[in-house]
């Protein structure tokens, strides 16, 4: 800790010595422990180890970024060097600052060295209990490791924040064949601070997986109609990827947000509660300060409907005149509502279960198309068949507002917890 510390002092001297008026240095160095399966067999234990530097200079109110992948004065320099010659080529710019002096603070969480025993462990126990559970499951490739990561972030008004967080992080896909059937593929993934739990009681790979062994067999829609969507807790995230790039700095900045003036407003039903909770218990894979040096802090973005809180930088503050946010984001934590899945379900007339959606960047104000895959039919309150790829289009913003139902039940991937949520209005085109 202490070369590393030295090292990231050494960063920010450097870019004051080459002329910066402010700066900021953070210094990340990682240590991974990685297993893998490939079709259905441990195939790869590895440990690798990174070193990250990245310096950041104004000067005259100019910005200028350089990283380097070692952290020896040699390379440290030129970076520095490198830094100020590409602010010197870049526009002022007034909204360019670094954070305010807050005391120095050392941040930990989880455990700094990994269990590799309980590593294998779970991994030949995934395999097995997929082969006797699921047998139709074909593993393509699943991923443990296990990564520590210290941070070190320094800047010329006084930040000194130091953190040290070690994570547990799977990654799993996986199709289903029966015979010569074959399902599309599917992936999932999820953290966690221990390996206590086996891999198919966590996240929802077990749900996927029961799902995929149906979907060896599937039902084209025929026709177009307009109706209700069950978004899986996999697929929420794309509803919201939209709305917090609406409420982030680019939009902001340029002016095209539907949401820039929509603080204290309604933008989603009533229903819909959203928290970014990067330091709270009920998240072991957050983060403890912002990439530009504040300490973050758990917030509300919407609250039962009603915007609460931009999530902009500090350069996007100073740019737009509004507040910074607490945080930059993810670590969504989102309400769980007062219906049971299995009633949501059943208050479908007709629409489709949402498990995987494949399409492109929704417009400015919302509009998307794409198709629904792994996904099943509901008619009159029954979840009928796994339907073939159908295309799915609508408006984010319009499928906000028009939520009708949040489920009791969420799914917890340790870096958001979410519910099944219903909307309505969502137009599903078959052959």
């Amino acid at each position: 800790m202490g070369d590393a510390k030295k090292a990231a002092e050494y960063g920010l001297d450097a870019l004051l010595k080459a002329g910066a008026d402010k700066a900021q240095c953070l210094l990340t160095m990682s240590q991974k422990h990685e297993m893998n399966v490939d079709s259905g067999a441990l195939s790869l234990l590895r440990t690798t180890f990174d070193t990250q530097v990245n310096l950041t200079a104004i000067k005259d109110g100019r910005r200028g970024q350089s990283r380097v992948n070692k952290s020896d004065p040699e390379a440290i320099d030129g970076a520095a060097t490198e830094a100020l010659a590409i602010a010197a080529s870049s526009e002022p710019d007034e909204a360019n600052d670094i954070a305010e002096y807050q005391p120095p603070k050392e941040f930990s969480a989880g455990s700094e060295s990994p269990d590799l025993d309980k590593m294998h462990f779970r991994m030949k126990e995934l395999i097995a209990m997929t082969k006797e559970s699921y047998p139709k499951i074909s593993l393509w490739q699943a991923i443990l490791e296990f990564t520590l990561e210290r941070n070190y972030f320094l800047n010329s008004n006084g930040v000194e924040f130091v953190s040290t967080e070690g994570v547990y992080r799977y990654s799993i896909v996986f199709s289903a064949r029966d015979g010569d059937k074959v399902s599309s593929f599917n992936y999932s993934g999820f953290s966690a601070r221990d390996l206590d739990k086996p891999v198919l009681e966590c996240g929802t790979i077990a749900t996927l997986f029961g799902q995929l062994e149906e979907q060896v067999t599937t039902t084209p829609l025929s026709g177009k109609f307009v109706g209700d969507v069950i978004l899986t807790p996999d697929c929420v995230g794309d509803a919201l990827a939209f709305l917090m790039a609406s409420i982030s700095d680019s939009a902001l900045i340029s002016g095209t947000s539907i949401y820039k003036d929509s603080l204290d407003r309604q933008v989603a039903s009533p229903l819909l509660t959203i928290h970014s909770k990067p330091v709270s218990e009920e998240i072991c894979d957050g983060y403890f300060f912002t990439s530009d040096g504040f300490e973050a802090q758990n917030s509300t973005i919407v609250d039962r409907g009603v915007l609460k809180s931009m999530l902009l930088s500090l350069y996007g503050s100073k740019k737009t005149g509004r507040p910074r946010a607490v945080n930059q984001g993810q670590a969504w934590v989102i309400e769980p509502g007062q219906t049971p899945l299995e009633d949501v379900v059943k208050s479908v007339e007709r629409g489709i279960l949402l498990t995987r959606f494949s399409g492109g960047r929704p417009s400015e104000n919302g509009d998307f198309s794409g198709v629904a895959k792994n996904s099943y039919l509901i008619e009159d309150g029954q979840i009928k068949y796994p339907i073939s790829e159908s295309m799915i289009s609508g408006n984010f913003a319009d499928m906000l507002m028009n939520i009708t139902a949040i489920s009791r039940e969420r799914a917890n991937f340790g870096f958001s917890v979410i519910p099944w949520i219903k909307a309505s209005g969502v137009t599903v085109s078959g052959k």
